[in-house]
C-alpha cells in the first residue's frame, strides 16, 4: 500500500474517532442533571413515658459561638463518634462560655441524653434552635465530652428529631 493511502486511512480513522468522542461528549454534557433527592436530616418522632431513647435516636447540629476555628465540626465529629447523628453545623454570634443547648422542650429525653455528655457546664435554654434535632453551641472555653448516659428513659410522652428510616 502506498505511504500516503495509508496516511489518509488513519487520518480519516482518527476524525472519525475524534466525531464520535466529540458527539458523546456533546450527548452527555447537554443530559440533564439527576433529580436532588431531599432526605430530611431527622423527623419528628413521638416517643412514649418509659421508653429508652438511644444516641442513634437522636439528631444533634452543633454551632460554634467562639473564635477557634472549626470548633463546630470537632464538637460534631465527637457526638457522631458517640453514636448521635449529624444534622446542621455552623457558626452563630452569641455569647456563650462553655456550651449550651437551644431548646423549645428542656425537659425532652433527647435533651436530657445530649446534655450528659457536657456534664455540669452545660447551660440549658429555652429558645428557638438553630437547626434540626437537638441545637447545641459552643463557646471558647469547651474542651472535650465527657463519658454521658446510654440511654435515657423518656419519664413522658415526648417528640425528639431522629434520622429518618431507610
Amino acid at each position: 500500500m502506498v505511504e500516503g493511502a495509508r496516511s489518509a486511512i488513519t487520518l480519516a480513522a482518527l476524525g472519525l474517532l475524534l466525531a464520535l468522542a466529540a458527539l458523546w461528549g456533546w450527548s452527555a454534557a447537554t443530559k440533564p442533571l439527576p433529580a436532588k433527592v431531599d432526605t430530611p436530616l431527622c423527623v419528628d418522632r413521638t416517643v412514649e413515658a418509659g421508653t429508652k431513647v438511644y444516641p442513634q435516636d437522636v439528631t444533634v447540629s452543633v454551632y460554634n459561638a467562639g473564635t477557634r476555628d472549626g470548633l463546630a465540626g470537632r464538637t460534631m465529629q465527637l457526638l457522631t463518634d458517640d453514636g448521635f447523628a449529624a444534622g446542621v453545623e455552623g457558626n452563630v454570634s452569641a455569647r456563650v462560655g462553655t456550651v449550651q443547648i437551644w431548646t423549645q422542650d428542656p425537659e425532652s429525653p433527647a435533651v436530657e441524653l445530649v446534655a450528659s455528655r457536657f456534664g455540669p457546664d452545660v447551660e440549658v435554654e429555652r429558645r428557638d434552635p438553630l437547626g434540626v434535632g437537638v441545637t447545641i453551641v459552643v463557646g471558647d472555653a469547651f474542651k472535650d465530652l465527657r463519658s454521658g448516659k446510654r440511654s435515657v428513659l423518656a419519664a413522658d410522652d415526648a417528640t425528639i428529631c431522629s434520622p429518618p428510616i431507610d
